[in-house]
């Protein structure tokens, strides 16, 4: 075999190789347990909205007062957030739950593109996310000065500098996550704005943010799903809604 073809054989046997990796890596993902799924399934759930070219979850309340675009956790099917984002339905806010290729938010980072304009009804909007959706939301976040309110990291941080965006920015984590990568979190801690504020979920862990199960590599909760959803939506609630 000449050596041209041989180096040519040898580059197509390894992308099939890592084709079926990537094939099997994507194939396994954290799927949405029996609470959310009750959720999808009520008639008063969320609809499910093509924007941007992508399925996107939204929870309406009768009369939003603010909105939040959410980018799911890695791996994670989006509607394992709609116990969070009814919470938040519940408060008055409209949330919208993108859905990602592969179930990972790198792989469209600008999935927010077109939601304000799906909405018109809603003047003060901020974006969020879980682990590495809440990561990609910053970013977002960063090429789009001054387009939004603030920031919900959630078990996650911003590796885009916001330092001087003028976001108000909530950073909720479990005191028990043994997902989050502590080093990250700690240094990219200088790229969020002076102000920002940081709420620490005694017993909280990383897979309670939504309803899919135990996540790897997780620590173990002693606190309900229930109660730290409720305590991080009582937080958005708080720094989104005007006092009553």
């Amino acid at each position: 075999m000449k050596k041209p073809l041989k180096i040519l054989c040898i580059l197509l046997s390894a992308a099939l190789v890592l084709g079926a990796a990537f094939g099997v890596y994507v194939a396994t993902y954290s799927r949405m347990d029996a609470a959310a799924a009750a959720l999808l399934a009520s008639p008063e759930g969320p609809e499910t909205v093509e924007i941007h070219g992508g399925d996107c979850l939204v929870f309406t309340p009768d009369h939003p007062a603010a909105g939040l675009i959410f980018y799911p956790g890695g791996k994670v099917e989006y509607g394992a957030y709609a116990p969070l984002m009814e919470e938040l339905r519940q408060r008055g806010i409209l949330c919208v739950v993108c859905r990602m290729p592969c179930n990972l938010a790198v792989f469209k980072g600008n999935a927010a593109d077109g939601v304000k304009e799906a909405f018109p009804q809603v003047e003060r909007w901020y974006l969020g996310g879980h682990s590495l959706g809440g990561v990609m939301a910053s970013v977002y976040a960063g090429k789009h000065p001054g387009e939004y309110e603030g920031l919900l990291l959630l078990a996650a941080y911003a590796t885009a500098d916001l330092s001087g965006s003028g976001l108000k920015v909530l950073s909720v984590r479990g005191s028990e996550d043994g997902v989050l990568n502590g080093a990250a979190y700690e240094k990219n801690r200088a790229n969020l704005p002076a102000d920002a504020r940081e709420l620490v979920i005694e017993g909280g862990c990383h897979a309670y943010f939504g309803d899919y199960g135990p996540q790897r590599g997780d620590g173990v909760p002693t606190v309900s799903r229930e109660r730290q959803l409720t305590l991080t939506a009582d937080a958005f609630a708080e720094m989104v809604l005007p006092p009553v």
